[in-house]
């Protein structure tokens, strides 16, 4: 046996605390696995393992060449992955996550050019816009805005800036005024988030810093969508995403409002657990997002004065 099975074999042996453990996930008798250690221990001149009739015990020597070992192995794995990743047709189920109104009108579009190319994958998507835990959910991949990001632990990728844009109607503007100052919001019909109470601290920023403001009105609702169909009906103002509403203002449906006050610090990102070993259906499906809404998100080109 070679340095490098002498190693991973030291390091299975280890983590199943047993030759006789070892043996049966290697499909060796315990005794084959005693002597392939006892020949390494004989090679390096030193005691790894102190047996007894329970169980193993690292011996100083053994520990110290046991954490080199488990890092050496680990990157010949990570290796080998990348290499088969390369050439691995992404196939079986792809759980994702995603914050619906983004879903809803940015991905699910796309997602038949994106099954068209991998056809052995089959999507389960999952609507919300609660905060997720990806690994406890079992999630492959999530799509989520930066406020409802809160696991450093996570890879993320930016997709794109989420700016948004306050606006209503014409037939509401005509019945209410037009704001034309932060503080004239005092007096509309702010159209609220209740999914997420911070939602409703509008930013604004001029020539004099950043400030917030707290609005409210008749009409809540607890995700976006609801609110774009509000807005539409010309209930009030609501502060939404330009994927949203691009095309209402860009047809004349919404008018932009308090354009010159705009703050625009969020962006939308995909996340997954770990960059360790990333499947080849994550990794295609990471990538796809990718070129889709990067470097400049398709509703930007389509509507660039919004």
């Amino acid at each position: 046996m070679d340095k490098l099975g002498e190693m991973a074999m030291f390091v299975r042996v280890v983590d199943a605390g047993s030759f006789s453990a070892a043996a049966r996930a290697l499909h060796l008798t315990p005794s084959a696995v005693s002597k392939q250690i006892s020949r390494l221990e004989g090679r390096l001149d030193a005691r790894l393992l102190q047996r007894t009739t329970r169980r193993l015990h690292l011996t100083e020597e053994g520990r110290a060449f046991y954490e080199r070992s488990v890092r050496i192995v680990a990157e010949i794995a990570e290796a080998e992955e990348a290499v088969n990743t390369l050439h691995a047709t992404p196939q079986g189920t792809l759980r994702v996550n995603a914050t619906v109104a983004f879903a809803k009108h940015q991905v699910v579009p796309r997602l038949p050019a994106f099954l068209a190319r991998y056809p052995q994958l089959r999507i389960e998507l999952e609507l919300t816009d609660r905060s997720v835990d990806l690994v406890e959910e079992g999630l492959d991949v999530a799509i989520r805005l930066e406020e409802q990001m809160t696991d450093s632990s996570l890879v993320a990728r930016r997709l794109a800036v989420n700016r948004r844009v306050i606006c209503a109607s014409p037939a509401y503007l005509e019945a209410n005024g037009i704001p034309e100052t932060p503080d004239d919001l005092l007096n509309h019909n702010c159209l609220t988030l209740s999914a997420r109470e911070t939602f409703n601290d509008w930013e604004f920023e001029d020539d004099n810093g950043s400030r917030t403001l707290r609005v409210g009105g008749n009409f809540e609702a607890n995700h976006g969508d609801a609110l774009h169909e509000a807005v539409l009906a010309g209930i009030g103002l609501a502060r939404l995403a330009t994927y949203l509403v691009a095309p209402d203002i860009h047809a004349g449906r919404l008018v932009p409002l308090l354009v010159d006050y705009a703050h625009e610090k969020n962006a939308l990102y995909v996340v997954y657990p770990h960059r360790r070993h990333l499947s080849s259906k994550v990794r295609a499906f990471v990538d796809f997002l990718v070129e889709a809404f990067t470097p400049v998100p398709p509703w930007e080109k389509d509507a660039p004065h919004v």
